[in-house]
């Protein structure tokens, strides 16, 4: 699969052709770079400018194979003579800044990371002495307020804008990976606020539930789609001290059977599982024949319902709290919710 570059090379980039062309008052449409990781790069160029005491132009961000929200934006760089003795850089539009506390750059400064930022800077310093008195690098992204709605950043506390990212500068196709790392971001913005509870939902209807009848703050709340197992081992990780687990029947389910993982492609057995925990309660084998009969864990919850049968929901949520305190070595108290698709509370467990 292509690999690609991250918003933080893109900005690098731009940021040394943009001082480049300022300082000789030439257009630059390509650009040499050395990436974080070591990677050597020839970048090209977009929107090349040069007025008077400024230099700008733009990358176009290209993500490879790696299905990245940012792919095609652009991130631009302008470069300006600058009272101010250094080198200065800055955020612009579309360039978020950092509000809440637990992220690697502090509460007011622009989003942009520590290896990004330093490679900027190392980029501008190798083209030798800095003219008196010194420049002022802003960084914006036109697209970026927009673009961060549809990524984690409200959740972080990044307001206004993208993060300017990259460890390597290079993006390897492995949008998990990022993702994973992304959801295990908000549990560490979550104990910078001084919290040791956190809710994890799988989706909307466990959301939906914290919020309007658990009345847990949004902030506190975590959606880790299918990737329980994991998100519950980081919150024993990082000293989380106790978990709501509130979430679709379909879901929660899985994990009274041991799936950590709850994505189809490692495996269904939602109405087995139903099935199997009926027949512990004593159901009549009629009953479990028609339970093995159903599609979905919604409408085999609705035959528990018909029958009397919904001491089952509490088996389902008990296991399901074994099984990962199983995981973590009992290092978190967990309060369970299995929810139908309207919220209601089928069963519960440790509250």
């Amino acid at each position: 699969m292509r690999k690609g570059f991250t918003t933080g090379t893109c900005a690098q980039a731009a940021a040394k052709a943009a001082v480049m062309m300022l300082t000789s008052g030439k257009i630059v449409e390509t650009v040499e770079i050395l990436t974080a990781s070591g990677a050597e790069l020839n970048i090209s160029l977009s929107d090349m400018e040069i007025g008077d005491g400024f230099a700008r132009c733009s990358v176009i961000k290209d993500s490879g194979d790696d299905p990245d929200i940012t792919n095609g934006a652009k991130v631009f760089a302008e470069a300006r003579f600058s009272g101010q003795p250094g080198i200065t850089l800055k955020g612009g539009k579309g360039v978020g800044r950092v509000t809440k506390p637990g992220l690697a750059v502090a509460v007011g400064e622009w989003a942009i990371n520590p290896v990004p930022r330093k490679m900027i800077l190392q980029e501008i310093e190798k083209r030798g002495q800095i003219p008196f008195p010194g420049l002022e690098v802003t960084i914006s992204v036109p697209r970026g307020e927009e673009l961060a709605k549809q990524t984690f950043n409200p959740r972080l506390g990044i307001e206004g804008g993208i993060s300017i990212l990259g460890t390597t500068g290079i993006v390897e196709p492995k949008s998990l990976a990022a993702y994973k790392a992304s959801l295990s971001l908000q549990l560490d913005v979550i104990k910078a606020a001084g919290s040791a509870r956190v809710a994890l939902v799988p989706g909307y209807v466990g959301e939906k539930f914290c919020k309007e009848v658990l009345g847990i703050k949004d902030d506190i709340i975590v959606k880790t789609g299918d990737h329980i197992g994991f998100m519950f081992e980081e919150c024993a990780r990082k000293g989380i001290k106790e978990v709501v687990f509130a979430g679709h029947i379909g879901k929660l389910v899985k994990v009274a059977n041991g799936q950590f993982n709850t994505h189809c492609q490692h495996g269904d057995g939602r109405v087995d599982t139903i099935a199997r925990y009926a027949r512990m309660s004593k159901a009549p084998e009629e009953i479990i024949q028609e339970l093995s009969l159903q599609e979905t864990a919604e409408s085999a919850g609705e035959i528990l319902k018909k029958n009397n049968l919904t001491a089952v929901f509490d088996l389902l949520a008990k296991a399901a709290v074994e099984n990962l305190n199983e995981l973590v070595n009992s290092a978190l108290k967990i309060n369970c919710y299995i929810l139908s698709l309207q919220g209601e509370v089928l069963g519960v467990w440790g509250v």
